[in-house]
């Protein structure tokens, strides 16, 4: 699948920041942790289910994991992301539904304004852009091979749910996984709490475990469906599994960054990683997990269900700079949960506008702007110190320094993603 542009990419000449480490926190580890990045590094971060538009909640992961990848490339590592599309799946099966359209042509349209949502707020796009339906294959055979193992099971399809005779659903079975739970490290009653309104389906009957994950979906009438080939049957895969195969086929077992926000922790991203441990027997799926918090609007997380939703592309049909709405992103901590007022964006369009002003004309020396931004962006991705190193530096008064401006320029690109 074809992503969108990317933005050109100017690299920071001075300073080299070679000796400050890049540490983030690691949910898995609870605490923040150095990044050992090498010369590959790998970062795979969960995609659109394309059934609306992009809203700030999605905006501020993907500038997030933008960041992430940016300190990465900065720091001398060669990055290679990835990123799916939840192309087939049941909320986009009931939004095209709901309003008269072909799902395909639904998730046609919401993937290119996801694009030029992207594309406008400068973030860099993964080399790997993958859908599940162009990937089926992937999905079915990794079905096939869990089943084949005696590592999933089957589980008869109700007779009221429209299936063909004999049609059955398979399931992980999660007893014979000793690495469940190493990514949330939550009780049952924990993920409990949360299964059944993220996708899971706890009161199935035939499940060996409430939380053995769905692997495959047999075919229901007036569903999409695709061979899953012997033993596997027509159908479609469960989500988790998407993420699993797609992030094994172009990363392999062991990469760097597995990223998303905080309602991914469990169970996608949990679930994700002990199949992929199931298919290769050789864990850590991801060396680190890192997760966005939550973006709140009128009191309640922001989410295409609730409807409470700030988009992306409305803002821009406004008039509004992108780069304002960035700098609303970056001015928040990734990992606290925040609410936006229109304030914040008020903040933003000062701030840039000051930015661009300072640039103007040669300010104070650079230098210690720079390593201030590195040092903050490689601290846990400290987005407003970062922001804040830079407000400092245009208001700063003393003896200006030739081509300051054009460094700052330079660094607020190249790091923070903002044109100036």
């Amino acid at each position: 699948m074809k992503s969108w542009s990317r933005p050109a990419l100017n690299p920071v000449a001075s300073p080299a920041g070679a000796d400050i480490d890049v540490r983030l926190f690691d949910t898995a580890a609870g605490e923040i942790v150095p990044i050992d990045l090498g010369e590959q590094a790998g970062l795979y971060v969960c995609g659109i289910t394309p059934y609306d538009a992009t809203h700030l909640g999605h905006a501020a992961t993907y500038v997030t994991f933008d960041i992430a990848q940016r300190v990465m490339i900065d720091a001398g590592a060669q990055v290679t992301y990835v990123q799916n599309v939840t192309d087939v799946d049941d909320p986009l099966l009931e939004r095209a539904a709901r309003d008269g359209v072909d799902w395909r042509e639904l998730a046609t349209s919401e993937i290119e304004l996801f694009h030029g949502d992207m594309e406008a707020l400068g973030v860099i796009p993964p080399q790997h852009y993958v859908g599940v339906v162009e990937s089926m294959t992937l999905h079915s055979a990794n079905v096939a091979r869990l089943l084949e193992r005696g590592l999933a099971y089957t589980v008869d399809v109700p007779a009221a749910e429209n299936a063909a005779a004999g049609a059955k659903d398979v399931y992980l079975d999660l007893a014979q996984q000793p690495t469940f739970g190493s990514v949330s490290h939550w009780d049952r009653e924990q993920m409990m709490a949360v299964f059944a309104d993220r996708g899971g389906d706890p009161d199935r009957e035939g499940k060996r475990d409430v939380f053995d994950p769905l692997l495959w979906r047999a075919e229901r009438e007036g569903e999409p469906a695709w061979d899953g080939g012997p033993g596997v049957g027509r159908g479609r895969p469960g989500w988790h599994i998407e993420c699993t195969s797609i992030a094994l086929e172009h990363l392999g077992h062991g990469f760097t960054l597995q990223g998303g926000g905080t309602d991914l922790i469990f169970p996608h991203h949990e679930m994700s990683a002990v199949q992929a441990n199931a298919l290769t027997g050789q864990p850590p799926f991801a060396h680190h997990y890192a997760h966005q918090g939550m973006v709140g609007y009128d009191g309640e997380k922001m989410s295409k269900s609730k409807g409470n939703l700030v988009k992306v592309s409305v803002l821009r049909r406004e008039g509004v700079d992108p780069m304002a709405i960035r700098l609303v992103l970056l001015d928040q901590h990734y990992r606290a949960d925040w609410e936006y007022i229109d304030a914040l964006l008020d903040a933003a369009k000062e701030r840039l506008a000051t930015w661009r002003r300072a640039i103007e004309a040669d300010g104070v020396d650079a230098t210690p702007t720079i390593e201030a931004v590195r040092r903050a962006l490689r601290s846990d991705l400290d987005t407003p110190a970062a922001l804040a190193a830079i407000d400092a530096w245009c208001a700063a008064e003393g003896e200006e320094a030739v081509g300051s401006a054009q460094q700052i320029r330079d660094v607020v690109d190249a790091l923070l993603g903002v044109k100036l």
